[in-house]
C-alpha cells in the first residue's frame, strides 16, 4: 500500500510539486476561479483536509475557489444533467463504480485524466488495488480503460460499538458472527434494539452485502461487480444475506422503523447512544471522534474475509469544465503528504501518506484495519455499483423486507430482475 512508501519517494514528489506550483504562481490568472463541489461534512476528515487544500491552492495560485457543498443525494440525482451544462463545476467529488462514475464516463460527460495522471505521477501514489475504481472502459465498467477519477482516500465498512453500553450489560466486542448474534440477543433481552440502521439509504444495503460476503469468494465478487459470470440470486451468498436480515428483523436486532430512516438518522442515533452498534463506513469515523460523548471503538465485521470497501469517492473533472488545468492542480494538492497526514490524523484513511506521519493513535488503528483488508485482498466494492439503478432497486427491495411486504425469496427475485435489466448488453 502507498502508506508504506519510503520517505525518499515522498521527498522527490514534494520537489516535483514545488516546481509545478512555482510555475503556476508565475502565470497570469486574473479573473479565473475554480468551481468546486463536494459533499463531505466540514468536521469529517475529508472536509478538514480539503479545506486546508483549498487554502493552499488559493495561496499558491492566487485563484479563488468557489466551493459549494452539495449533499450526496443532490449530486447523485442531478449530476448527469448539471455537468452537461454551463452550470458544471470545474471539479467535483463523485461516487465511484459502474453505476456512477462509470456511467458518466461512458456518456462522455467526464474528462479522461490519462494525461494528468502521467504529468503528476498519480498512478505511482495509488496502490494498484485502489486504481480499479479510477479507470473505466467504453461501457463504463471499472478496472480498465482510461482514468476518469482520482481517489485521495480509502474507505471500508466496519462495526462501530458503544463500549460503555457493552460494559453496562457485561458484554464484549464479538469476534464471530455467532458471538455478534449473542451480543445482540443480550441487548434485546434488556429491551434495547442493538443495531442502528437505515433502509431508505445505503447502510442496510451495505450490511446485506456484508452478510453475503461472509459466504462468498473473490470470483463471486467479480461476477457480481464486473459480470464475469451470471449471478445466482438464489445461491448461498444472497440467500444467506436476505434470510439472515429477515431473521434479525424478527428477533428485534433491527428496528422495523428503519424502513423510512436515512443514513444521517442512523448515524445520529448512534451518536446519541440510542443504539449500541452501527454498521457503516469509515467516513463516519472523524465525525464520531468529534460528536460521540461515550466511549466507543471500531472493529472489522467479525469474519476473516471480505468487506464492502474500495478507494474513496473520486475527484472527477466534467468534460464541460472551463478550468481543467486548475482542477488538476487542486487534485495534486489533495494528494500531498501534508494533506494526507492531516486527513489521517483527523480520522480518515489516506492513500498517499507515511504511517509515521499518522500520530493519532485511534486514527492509526483505523488505517491498520484498512491495511488488513488490503492484505486480504478484501475490498469487495459496494452492492449498488453494478447497474445505474441498483442503488434504488436494492433499497426498495430491503424496504419491502423490513416492512414485511416481501419475504427473502421475493426480495431476491425482485432485485435479480432489476440487476439483470441493468447490465450492459453486448
Amino acid at each position: 500500500m502507498t502508506l508504506r512508501r519510503s520517505a525518499g519517494v515522498l521527498g522527490i514528489t514534494a520537489m516535483s510539486i514545488a516546481m509545478l506550483s512555482g510555475c503556476s504562481q508565475g502565470e497570469d490568472r486574473a479573473g479565473e476561479s475554480l468551481k468546486l463541489w463536494h459533499y463531505e461534512n466540514e468536521t469529517s476528515a475529508m472536509g478538514i483536509a480539503w479545506d486546508r487544500a483549498i487554502e493552499i491552492f488559493e495561496e499558491e495560485t492566487g485563484v479563488p475557489v468557489e466551493f459549494e457543498e452539495r449533499s450526496f443525494e443532490q449530486i447523485r440525482q442531478t449530476a448527469s444533467q448539471v455537468i452537461n451544462s454551463d452550470e458544471a463545476p470545474d471539479i467535483l467529488e463523485y461516487n465511484k463504480g459502474n453505476a456512477t462514475a462509470g456511467l458518466l464516463a461512458s456518456q462522455g460527460l467526464l474528462e479522461p485524466l490519462d494525461g494528468a495522471v502521467e504529468e503528476y505521477g498519480w498512478d505511482s501514489k495509488l496502490a494498484e488495488s485502489l486504481q480499479t475504481t479510477s479507470r473505466y472502459d467504453e461501457d463504463g465498467v471499472m478496472g480498465s480503460g482510461s482514468w476518469y477519477g482520482i481517489p485521495t482516500y480509502g474507505e471500508f465498512t466496519m462495526m462501530y460499538y458503544n463500549t460503555e453500553m457493552l460494559d453496562e450489560y457485561g458484554l464484549e466486542v464479538p469476534e464471530t458472527v455467532e458471538e455478534l448474534e449473542s451480543v445482540m440477543q443480550a441487548f434485546v433481552d434488556e429491551g434495547v434494539t442493538p443495531l442502528a440502521q437505515a433502509a431508505s439509504e445505503y447502510p442496510l444495503g451495505q450490511l446485506w452485502y456484508q452478510l453475503a460476503l461472509t459466504q462468498a469468494d473473490q470470483q463471486w465478487v467479480n461476477d457480481f461487480q464486473i459480470y464475469e459470470n451470471p449471478v445466482d440470486f438464489e445461491g448461498p451468498e444472497l440467500a444467506y444475506a436476505s434470510e439472515t436480515l429477515d431473521e434479525w428483523l424478527d428477533d428485534g436486532y433491527i428496528s422495523e422503523d428503519s424502513t423510512g430512516l436515512t443514513a444521517e438518522d442512523a448515524g445520529t442515533a448512534f451518536i446519541n447512544g440510542t443504539y449500541p452498534m452501527f454498521f457503516s463506513g469509515s467516513w463516519w469515523y472523524g465525525r464520531f471522534l468529534e460528536e460521540v460523548d461515550q466511549d466507543w471503538e471500531t472493529a472489522l465485521f467479525p469474519n476473516e474475509g471480505m468487506s464492502p470497501g474500495s478507494s474513496g469517492n473520486l475527484w472527477v473533472v466534467p468534460e464541460a469544465s472551463q478550468n481543467k488545468d486548475l482542477a488538476y492542480e487542486f487534485i495534486d494538492i489533495t494528494l500531498r503528504a501534508e494533506i494526507q497526514a492531516l486527513m489521517g490524523n483527523s480520522g480518515g484513511v489516506p492513500v498517499a501518506a507515511e504511517e509515521a506521519d499518522i500520530t493519532d493513535e485511534e486514527s492509526l488503528a483505523l488505517v491498520e484495519n484498512f491495511n488488513t483488508l488490503l492484505d486480504r485482498d478484501g475490498l469487495a466494492f459496494y452492492p449498488d455499483w453494478p447497474t445505474p439503478t441498483f442503488y434504488d432497486d436494492l433499497n426498495a427491495g430491503l424496504q419491502g423486507l423490513v416492512n414485511g411486504g416481501l419475504d427473502p425469496d421475493a426480495m431476491n427475485a425482485q432485485i435479480a430482475e432489476d440487476y439483470e435489466s441493468g447490465i450492459p448488453q453486448d
